[in-house]
């Protein structure tokens, strides 16, 4: 079979292979950039806590309480009502990344809860310290299973970065952190959410640029349209407010701040061009139909002219949904 060419694509009757996700953009993308906020923060102010920095501590584990607050409400409105989230605890699901994901979540919360109430109170510091340090366990996790959520969906342009989104979450999580940790912490003492800045947004900017090189068409709505604007926003935001961290940052609280503000935003633009990005691909059905007839020009398959996805009946006709990879 001759390799297939980038052009214009039409489906059956012009409809989309696989439906469009119906998440809420305001809801989903703030509950991604939510839980990393809240997880990439709680591993810093269990830092800052060990290392004496109490005011940086105190604002950071006051921040993992408050955004995970926020991404559990997101996610419950999302969903409608809150029993479909407690409907997810009444099995252990190893196949599921939601199942695992509200787990995960669930444990997670209350200790960001107990780390922050002791930490503002005074009261109870032994358990507040064994909470701060059990949600920095916890964090990483709480910071990178959304990426895995998505990638595990059949939507082209989020299923094929399963590779590297994790790493773009887990860097654009950390500068959003240390954004947070640089409107608060006084200049002589920040040296640690600085560096925490630079090596956030170097982690996110090779990360996304390694994931789009690799994904070839299914990486274009990453840069074109309204979540290639928020793409581009995002990066020069992290880059920019890094770079101004790492500098000026270190002398002057009013950089630090602008900085703080850049970095917050960009890690939140992120994930609504991520999102954006997603739904992209889901609704251009050359997405899903023309990398797959490279896979199977590339095995050298027999099979010519359609894809299987494309037809009616397909597992991702246009009767199917975005789809779980995973038994769920």
């Amino acid at each position: 079979m001759p390799r297939a060419e980038f052009r214009e694509f039409s489906s059956y009757y012009g409809r989309p292979v696989l439906k469009r996700p119906t998440w809420q953009a305001t809801d989903i993308a703030g509950y991604l950039w939510l839980g990393g906020l809240a997880g990439a923060s709680s591993l810093a102010g269990a830092g800052a806590h060990a290392t004496g920095r109490r005011q940086t501590a105190r604002v950071l584990k006051s921040g993992a309480a408050g955004a995970i607050s926020l991404s559990l409400a997101a996610l419950v409105h999302d969903l409608g009502r809150p029993a479909r989230f407690l409907n997810m605890l009444r099995v252990v699901k190893p196949t599921s990344p939601m199942n695992l994901g509200s787990w995960l979540l669930a444990g997670y919360a209350p200790l960001t809860f107990a780390a922050a109430a002791s930490e503002l109170s005074g009261r109870l510091p032994r358990a507040g310290a064994a909470a701060t340090a059990s949600a920095a366990v916890l964090g990483p996790a709480v910071t990178t299973y959304t990426a895995v959520l998505l990638a595990d969906t059949a939507v082209p342009s989020w299923h094929e970065g399963y590779r590297e989104l994790p790493f773009v979450f887990a860097g654009s999580a950390a500068t959003a952190a240390a954004g947070l940790g640089l409107l608060a912490a006084p200049c002589a003492v920040s040296g640690p959410v600085r560096r925490l800045a630079g090596a956030g947004a170097a982690l996110e900017a090779v990360a996304l640029r390694r994931m789009k090189r690799r994904m070839g068409l299914v990486a274009e709505p990453y840069e074109r349209g309204s979540a290639g604007r928020l793409m581009r926003t995002a990066q020069t935001l992290g880059l920019g407010g890094a770079a101004l961290a790492l500098t000026a940052g270190r002398r002057s609280r009013a950089a630090a701040a602008v900085s703080g503000v850049a970095l917050l935003t960009g890690s939140a633009l992120l994930r609504f061009g991520v999102f954006h990005a997603g739904v992209a691909s889901a609704e251009d059905p050359r997405y899903t139909v023309l990398p797959q007839r490279e896979r199977m020009a590339a095995r050298g398959d027999g099979t010519s002219g359609r894809s299987p996805a494309a037809g009616p009946g397909g597992a991702g006709g246009p009767g199917g949904g975005t789809g779980r990879r995973g038994a769920d």
